[in-house]
């Protein structure tokens, strides 16, 4: 078989530590030459500069691609993004792939489908037809199913609803989310590791939160990120470690507002900027419950059985286990979600939880998938209209 060049470009942490196996699957190939380009927060300092978590895992990154932005306000996060497009189309334009992988929901994303759609280059996308109401990723999630030509799926009923949108269903495939599947094949990172690389001891008792910014939300992200920050003074007898969001709009507040609240609560509470797919799967082992407003307290937390609080607006919609405890994000309405997911109830629910995102083959049915697809027939898009066309007399 033809060897194929599949370029896979990764902008987070997060979606790094969901496409690396995968990137690995496919380097193992006999058919496939892989290509890595990295770009927004991978390539920030602040934000870790976890560009080097692609190396170590045993790749080059072929290309950099930076997104400057003077501030997280939206004109600059907007303005960041037409640099992304036209960085990724000059890497494009010299790594000349025959396929394009790339995942979720990101603004960067719709600038990297962008120029790959205007560049004739077929796009797989993984994460399609969730739904997450409470941001601006909801809608960039729906335009990058209608850019791609090959879809895969973390749900049937998310299968379901990418074929919904005009989708040809024999390229839209449930393969489970790889979230999922990396807890149960990723080394465990040691405790005391942990706790080495965190800098707070950590135990049953430990809180790991995780707030982004609500997009959508009218309400000022200070002051939701206050409101946390209240609820969890009840819990002084509890450690908690917060990571950082990503570099949304207004993701700025929330950092200043932890990085202060650690500060006044030294050897109780401990600021990660990341912790890495390994650390952070790890540490989910070892800890009491996940609070915040993270798709992966959704996704991924119900299977090592442990509850996950989610706040607010920003995942509203998506498919979740009976662990997941939604609340609203004031003071009161978090502390009482809190409460009942470290009470015996709240524990006994997560423990015996089913998580909707399991499949025990993911990886695998993802990368045949992509080593065995007729490439010629992912080059033009055509409407699948779900439902039969009426004709309708005209008046």
């Amino acid at each position: 078989m033809e060897t194929r060049k599949i370029c896979i470009v990764t902008s987070t942490r997060a979606d790094w530590g969901l496409l690396s196996g995968v990137a690995k699957g496919l380097r193992d190939s006999d058919n496939v030459d892989v290509r890595i380009i990295a770009t927004n927060m991978h390539l920030e300092e602040k934000y870790g500069m976890t560009v080097s978590e692609i190396e170590e895992d045993g790749f080059e990154v072929d290309a950099r691609v930076p997104m400057p932005a003077a501030s997280d306000s939206p004109l600059d996060t907007a303005l960041a993004t037409a640099e992304c497009l036209a960085g990724i189309a000059r890497a494009f334009d010299r790594i000349k792939p025959d396929m394009l992988l790339i995942l979720g929901d990101r603004y960067e994303m719709l600038a990297v489908a962008t120029a790959a759609t205007i560049m004739r280059i077929p796009i797989a996308h993984i994460a399609g037809g969730e739904i997450s109401e409470g941001a601006i990723d909801d809608n960039i999630r729906h335009a990058l199913t209608k850019l791609s030509s090959l879809h895969f799926t973390a749900t049937e009923a998310y299968r379901n609803r990418v074929i919904s949108m005009g989708e040809d269903r024999r390229k839209v495939f449930n393969t489970g989310a790889l979230g999922v599947y990396n807890i149960e094949h990723d080394p465990v990172v040691s405790k005391e590791a942990l706790e080495e690389f965190i800098g707070m001891t950590i135990g049953a008792n430990t809180l790991l939160v995780t707030l982004h910014p609500a997009t959508c939300d009218p309400v000022p992200v200070g002051e939701r990120c206050q409101a946390l920050l209240d609820a969890l003074d009840t819990f002084r007898h509890n450690k908690i470690v917060f990571t950082y969001p990503n570099n949304d709009p207004q993701g700025a507040v929330i950092i200043d507002r932890i990085n202060d609240y650690a500060r006044r609560n030294p050897g109780r509470v401990a600021v990660v900027p990341s912790l890495g797919r390994a650390r952070y799967l790890s540490l989910l082992r070892y800890i009491a419950a996940v609070v915040g407003n993270s798709s992966s307290g959704i996704v991924e937390v119900p299977s090592l059985r442990i509850p996950t609080v989610d706040i607010g607006i920003r995942q509203r919609g998506r498919i979740a286990a009976s662990s997941v405890i939604h609340c609203e994000p004031d003071a009161d309405s978090i502390r009482d979600a809190i409460l009942f997911a470290l009470s015996p109830a709240g524990k006994r629910i997560a423990f015996e939880t089913e998580n909707p995102y399991y499949k025990p083959d993911t990886l695998k049915r993802i990368i045949d998938v992509l080593t065995t697809v007729d490439l010629a027939d992912m080059e033009a898009k055509h409407f699948v209209d779900p439902y039969p066309i009426l004709n309708l007399p005209v008046e």
